[in-house]
């Protein structure tokens, strides 16, 4: 795989779509992913256990962090028709799926998938929801969580779901140190759920 990453920015892997069908909160959801991007073909684990242990998010302004091709945002977006979506990914062919993703299942008027340097610096959310990447490192993924989590509207939270295995009990530790209580929502098939509460 060398340099080539789910978390590049332009992948060289040659482009081919793949189609599945998952079912989240109740509404089926036909998707396209692709080489080159997170979990092509099928909804990766922690994901569904994401899904699987969550209520979908209050109306409101979200943000899927690390979006891919689009699965965390574009679930919210059809179960909660008063939600207004923001899809972050550093990965421009993911970027181009979750759009066509949006646009297939006709949320586009709802979801917005861009690269984080084009989302206002002034962009606030009530809630951010993501799978994180963990596998950029924990320095990056410090970095990360710490430039996104003060958009938090106040009472706002962050719903994460990482692998026990990755680091999640140590991230749940740290970022309490930073001043983000958070907490384990549920634990199952070696994966947790963080919810992380902004204070106000």
């Amino acid at each position: 795989m060398g340099e080539d990453h789910y978390f590049s920015a332009d992948p060289s892997a040659p482009f081919e779509r793949e189609a599945f069908t998952c079912e989240v909160w109740g509404h089926e959801l036909r998707l396209v992913s692709g080489s080159g991007v997170f979990s092509r073909g099928h909804l990766d684990h922690a994901t569904a256990v994401l899904f699987r242990e969550t209520e979908p998010p209050t109306p409101g302004r979200l943000l899927d962090l690390g979006c891919g091709y689009g699965v965390i945002g574009l679930a919210i977006a059809r179960a909660v028709p008063e939600a207004s979506v923001t899809a972050v990914d550093v990965n421009e062919r993911a970027l181009l799926l979750a759009r066509e993703n949006a646009a297939a299942l006709g949320l586009a008027d709802r979801f917005t998938a861009t690269t984080p340097d084009r989302v206002p610096t002034d962009a606030t959310y009530d809630e951010i929801w993501s799978n994180p990447p963990i596998r950029i490192g924990k320095q990056a993924l410090h970095e990360l969580l710490l430039s996104w989590l003060p958009r938090l509207a106040p009472g706002g939270r962050a719903v994460m779901v990482v692998g026990k295995n990755l680091g999640a009990d140590s991230l749940q530790r740290w970022l309490g140190e930073q001043g983000w209580p958070t907490e384990r929502l549920a634990s199952a098939k070696g994966f947790r759920v963080l919810e992380t509460r902004r204070a106000g």
